[in-house]
């Protein structure tokens, strides 16, 4: 009982710290600002007030970025989850010489350090005419993200039985029709799980977008509040407050829908393959 009990407190003692930062940010955008630099600071705003996301999105580009990540998020996924199914496919079911060697170069350039790619990719994407543009932003994070997918995709694949798409073809079906009506359905999971996985990380990625687009028209979240809020004399933490809410709603609406997917992604990714 007594090893019960200091477990439990341990637990949600992390569970507190992880989760104070996020109590304390949310409770700081319905602060009036007068008592955002109170001593001592109230742990509850004694006055409630929704002025900062009112000022957030009339009097800023915040809904202009926040379009922007949503379009640069979801076609990211859609690339990477529709190149990543088909490359696992031909990882698992066909038989060719250098397979498995493809499969481990995939998942070494996953480990590469981002920066490593960052020059490449901007002398590439303004030679293409591409630069500043959110098909740039597409292109950088379909680079990064597809390794990862691809790699748990393929250990999915690697857990569907073959006998189930042989009687398919036995039947009658072609090997595209075996595909759309017996693999994909069984591949499900994990296609969700990765597509979380990639909006995620395209949703949270700062290091490209601050280096590849430098017009507003094309920024996503992370530059543009950034850019917006954040001076060399000045952060307007009120409204970097609201905006860190609402960049966290979209994120936070799909995990509470998807986490098992994704849990079982993870699982798969380390058991299989």
């Amino acid at each position: 009982m007594l090893r019960k009990i200091a477990f439990n407190l341990f637990a949600w003692s992390i569970v507190l710290a992880v989760a104070f930062p996020l109590f304390w940010m949310l409770v700081t955008s319905v602060k009036p600002q007068f008592e955002l630099f109170r001593r001592p600071p109230t742990m509850l705003p004694e006055t409630f007030t929704l002025e900062h996301y009112w000022g957030l999105l009339t009097e800023t580009k915040f809904l202009s970025y926040f379009w922007n990540s949503i379009i640069l998020s979801t076609t990211t996924t859609v690339v990477v989850v529709a190149i990543a199914t088909i490359g696992s496919y031909s990882l698992v079911r066909f038989r060719y010489r250098g397979r498995e060697t493809l499969a481990f170069l995939v998942l070494f350039t996953y480990l590469l350090p981002s920066v490593v790619l960052i020059l490449p990719l901007y002398l590439m994407l303004v030679n293409l005419g591409l630069s500043n543009t959110i098909t740039s932003l597409v292109i950088a994070y379909t680079t990064f993200a597809l390794p990862y997918a691809l790699w748990l995709l393929r250990s999915f694949m690697a857990g569907i039985p073959e006998d189930l798409e042989s009687a398919a073809l036995v039947d009658g079906a072609s090997r595209l029709g075996a595909f759309w009506d017996v693999i994909l359905p069984q591949l499900l999971p994990g296609i969700i799980s990765t597509a979380l996985f990639t909006f995620i990380l395209s949703w949270n990625e700062y290091l490209y977008a601050l280096v590849l687009v430098n017009s507003d028209e094309a920024r996503p979240l992370t530059t543009g509040v950034m850019n917006m809020l954040i001076s060399s004399f000045n952060i307007e933490w009120s409204l970097l407050m609201a905006a860190s809410v609402m960049m966290s709603v979209p994120l936070i609406i799909a995990f509470a829908f998807l986490q098992s997917y994704l849990t079982r992604g993870f699982g798969a990714g380390g058991v299989k393959g």
